[in-house]
């Protein structure tokens, strides 16, 4: 066997953690996975992986060769796609993450019309708040605000405008009454994001210039979708994207509050790592949404 192959199968070996699952994804026997590694072994004259019955690790040598082989291996499958998106074709595994609140309202609703568009592609979602290591984790594109962008290394276009509105239900406003102005805010319990700290310094601009109100309230959360149904329950005072409570704000089940003042200084993102050439794949992902969301997203057409 060729040693492309085998180093696709040794990247397998690592990615997949084990051989058993390594030989699930290339359709191969473990027999013959291992065989593979070991004549892979035999060819460089060192051991890439220590084995154990349950468990494998890189040996230093092995971790060394991975991180070629690992972006060799890339090389390969987008120099394919590449070839395949000539003749008309998308396909293999798009690996995506999305913020949970923007997952669930405006991506999953999408992806039909996207795989019907790409039968021959596979979407992997990861739905997280957390920050993702895109080059690390082997993400080919995340969806991400302004804010959590902190590596410069990758490259960011725009889909929208992430609009923010402060917000409450009706049941805490008619118990704590209505704040009137941003410095009112201060003796209302707001409801704080705990993961991004910027995220609790709300910015006002108006007539008489840019003001910012550090909030503070008894709650806060890793996670905007928490603090979207916080601010539901009636818990407190939010400051929350238009893309998720347009509805809301129609219905009544939220209340907008101090609407001469609109927060538009941040962005939804599609990021992805920084590469010579972008995959076939993710420039049809990225070309999609932004398809979806320019010039105006459908979230704040009336």
């Amino acid at each position: 066997m060729d040693i492309a192959t085998q180093m696709t199968i040794f990247a397998c070996v690592v990615d997949e953690g084990g051989f058993s699952a390594a030989a699930r994804a290339l359709d191969l026997t473990p027999s013959a996975v291992s065989k593979q590694v070991s004549r892979l072994e035999d060819r460089l004259g060192v051991r890439l992986l220590n084995r154990t019955t349950r468990h494998i690790s890189l040996t230093d040598e092995g971790r060394a060769f991975y991180e070629r082989a690992a972006r060799i291996v890339s090389e390969i499958e987008e120099a394919e796609e590449s070839i395949a998106a000539q003749q008309g074709h998308v396909r293999g595994t798009l690996r995506v993450a999305s913020t949970v609140v923007f997952a669930k309202h405006h991506v999953l609703p999408l992806l039909p019309e996207f795989l019907k568009r790409y039968p021959q592609l596979e979407v992997s979602l990861e739905v997280t708040d957390r920050a993702v290591d895109l080059v690390e984790e082997g993400v080919d594109v995340a969806i991400r605000f302004t804010e959590q962008l902190s590596d410069r290394s990758l490259v960011a276009r725009r889909l929208a405008v992430n609009r923010r509105v402060i917000c409450a239900a009706p049941s805490y406003l008619q118990t704590h009454g209505t704040p009137r102005t941003p410095k009112e805010l201060s003796t209302h319990n707001c409801l704080r994001l705990y993961t991004i700290s910027s995220f609790n310094d709300w910015e006002f601009e108006g007539p008489g210039g840019t003001a910012i109100v550090h909030v503070s309230g008894n709650f806060e959360t890793n996670s905007a979708d928490a603090l979207y149904h916080a601010a539901l329950a009636g818990l407190g005072v939010a400051r929350l994207s238009t893309y998720v409570i347009g509805p809301d704000l129609k219905s009544g089940r939220l209340v907008r509050l101090l609407p001469e003042y609109v927060h538009e200084k941040a962005s939804i993102l599609a990021v992805y790592p920084h590469r010579r050439h972008l995959s076939p794949k993710v420039r049809a992902f990225i070309d999609f949404l932004v398809e979806k969301f320019s010039p105006v997203p459908p979230w704040e057409i009336d």
